[in-house]
Formats: C-alpha cells, structure tokens, sequence
C-alpha cells in the first residue's frame, strides 16, 4: 500500500511537514548526523527486494534483524523479529550466536541492545541519522546540572531519579549511578512505586508525559504533586520550594509523535466515527489521555486489538506506520481502525530507515564491510546495565 492510500484509508491529510515526516528530510533535533556514509541503491530500483533477501540469505546465522512497530511495512517484511524498544534488545540478548543485530529503530535503541549483547555482538543501525527527539531533549549535561541544582535545593539524597527507556545510554547510566531505574511505558507504574519505596521524590526522565500520566492516574497523586523542569531555564524555572514540595520532578521532554494529538482529535473522531473506542500511547498529553476510553504501551494496544469484537470501532492514538499495518490486519475481522488524528504523523527519525537503507547495510555485511556499529563506552554500558537490572528485578 502507498503512503497517499494510507493517508487515504485512515482520513489523514498531507501536512507541508510530509517531506520531514516521511524521513526525506533532515531532522535537526536527530540524536546523530544526517549523512548516509555510503552510496544508497535508488528507491525506485525494482530488485530491492531481491537484494536483501538474497544479502540475509548470504549472510544466514550471522544477522539477526529487528524491527521496532514504528517501521515501514517495507522495512517490516526482513525482521526476523518485531516489537518495542526494550523487547528487541532482549531479543538480540537471547541470540548469542548473531554476530550481526541489525537493529532497525532509532539509536537509542540501537544503544540498549549494544549494553545487553556480547562483546563479540555487533549493533548496526542502518541510518545513523535514526535518531529520536524525545531522547536528544535530555543531554548528559543538562541532567548533571539538574542535579547539581536538586543538590543545592537540599533534597538530591531523597530524589530517585527514574529514565524512560527511551533515552540515551548517557543518561541510562545516569540513572544507574544516582540509584534508579529505568521503566517502559508497561511497568512505569511499578518502576514509580519502587522509587518511592527508596526515596521520598523521583526525577523522571525524559517523557513528561508518561510521567505524569503514571503519577496521577496509576499512582493516585495529583498534578499538583507533579513540577516541570525546563532544562534551558535557571535552575529549570523552579524554586528551592517548588522542588522541595514536589513529589514529581518531571523533565521537560515528549514524543513528537505522540505529543502531536490534541483533545480536539479525540472530540472530533467522536463526532465522525459514532460508537468508536479512544485507545491511546501513555506518551499522549494528560488531557488526551483522561478523554479516552483506554491507554497503554504499544503492546497493549496491539493486545486490545487482537481481543476486540468484531463490529467494533477503534480510534488509535499511536505511530501511523503502527495503526496502518494494524487497520490492515484486523480489517478482515470487520473491526473498523483508524487514525486519532487527520493530519500525517509518522515518526520521522525511525522512517528514516527505509528499503534501500536495509539493503545497503545487508549488502554491506555480505560483502565482509562493518558499517554504522554502535558502541557504547564501557563505563557508561556498565551504569546503565545496572539500572536496566534494577528494571527487570521490579516486582
């Protein structure tokens, strides 16, 4: 299906950002450059999907490809497995054997399966310009002097800082190093509980959002409990009293994706889609989320999908790539999917990685070339180990 019969099919309309959105153009908050370091195959070469079947086939036991459920259908079709972030990098942990994890998603994700793989595993990401903005609005740099102003406010011993898996290696071993743990959007609440189990405050990092959706409609405090530091103001906008008072300190990050859907998009596709169910990503805005019918983690929505009735009517707050390949799937079963939103609202970083990107990597590694590896610093990879294993020990 072409993206004009996608847009078609679940009433979105082009935007002057399509070019952006579609990943043909470069994002300027990326995590990483925007330059390919090597000569791409054209898009419209009618053997690219000969090539890199015929490239993994070569390659056999040695490549293990991933694909995140925000990738092109195009891309999709050569993932030996599919998932979330945190899903795929254990995926890769369980395949010793893979010399190559082609890691199709976005770097940081790049990086998790980097830490939780062998030193003898090597991490590629087809385009190093797979970045993610949500990562990139929390630097090393930043969270440091945020500490350094938590310290100062007199409460840095009592703060658990909390990360988002989708954050970068830096401020994973951040994490990791203050006594913290990271948390996806499926066990933030857990992650939440056990944090103020060791502290009285949790820094959470970097999604304001999750954050503060988790809080108030899992945890039960309110949104006066929760302060919002902007890392490009002094001292993040806050007073020593606002930060002693809070009981979460939410960084000043989002999704641009899911950031994107407004209470105007839910009232909406309740007037045009009667009897419809609202299902939305827990990285939505607080009032997006508190208008809908349902909310959770990629993994839940595709579970909420797969258990509807037939006849059922569903709006999907979520990655268009996502809900397409999910409208096409349950179509069959007469349950009617589309769109929270009439506007495109790809994720542009992670559609950066296309066919012909896939291609010249497996090519690439075919023809004995290393390119596009993603390593982590040891020490950084051993910090941000130790809050992944804080993760997977919650209870």
């Amino acid at each position: 299906m072409t993206t004009a019969q996608a847009r078609q099919d679940l009433a979105v309309q082009p935007t002057p950002l399509a070019l952006l959105l579609l990943g043909r153009e470069a994002d300027t908050r990326s995590e990483r450059g925007v330059e390919c370091p090597g000569d791409l195959p054209s898009p419209s070469d009618p053997d690219l999907v000969a090539r890199a079947r015929a490239a993994k086939e070569k390659l056999g036991e040695k490549v293990f490809v991933l694909g995140h459920h925000y990738q092109r259908d195009e891309v999709i079709q050569f993932a030996d497995v599919t998932g979330d972030s945190f899903k795929l990098a254990r995926d890769a942990a369980a395949r010793p054997g893979a010399e190559y994890i082609v890691f199709c998603g976005v770097h940081f994700m790049a990086e998790s399966a980097d830490i939780l793989t062998g030193d003898d595993q090597k991490v590629v990401l087809p385009d190093l310009a797979a970045g993610c903005s949500m990562a990139d609005m929390a630097t090393a740099e930043q969270v440091a002097e945020c500490w350094d102003v938590l310290t100062d406010a007199g409460i840095a011993e009592r703060v658990v800082p909390v990360s988002y898996m989708n954050s970068s290696a830096d401020i994973k071993a951040f994490t990791g190093k203050h006594g913290g743990t990271i948390c996806t959007s499926s066990n933030a609440e857990r992650a939440l509980n056990w944090a103020f189990e060791q502290g009285e405050q949790v820094l959470f990092l970097p999604d304001q959002h999750l954050g503060r959706n988790t809080a108030v409609r899992d945890l039960g405090l309110s949104l006066e409990d929760c302060v919002l530091y902007n890392p490009h103001k002094p001292n993040g906008g806050l007073t020593a009293e606002e930060l002693r008072n809070a009981k979460m300190i939410l960084w000043r990050g989002h999704c641009s994706v899911h950031g994107r859907f407004s209470l105007d998009s839910v009232n909406d596709v309740r007037e045009r889609v009667p009897g419809v169910n609202v299902l939305v990503h827990p990285e939505c805005k607080h009032e997006v989320v508190s208008a809908a019918d349902y909310v959770g983690s990629t993994e839940y929505i595709i579970k909420m999908l797969e258990e509807a009735p037939s006849g059922s009517k569903w709006a999907i707050g979520t990655e268009l790539n996502l809900v397409q390949r999910l409208a096409n799937r349950f179509a069959a079963d007469d349950k009617e999917i589309v769109f929270l939103d009439k506007t495109v609202c790809f994720c542009s970083t992670m559609n950066r990685i296309d066919l012909p990107h896939l291609v010249w990597t497996l090519e690439s590694l075919a023809e004995g070339k290393e390119i596009n590896r993603i390593q982590v610093e040891k020490e950084t990879a051993d910090f941000a180990q130790l809050a992944l294993e804080r993760m997977l020990a919650l209870p």
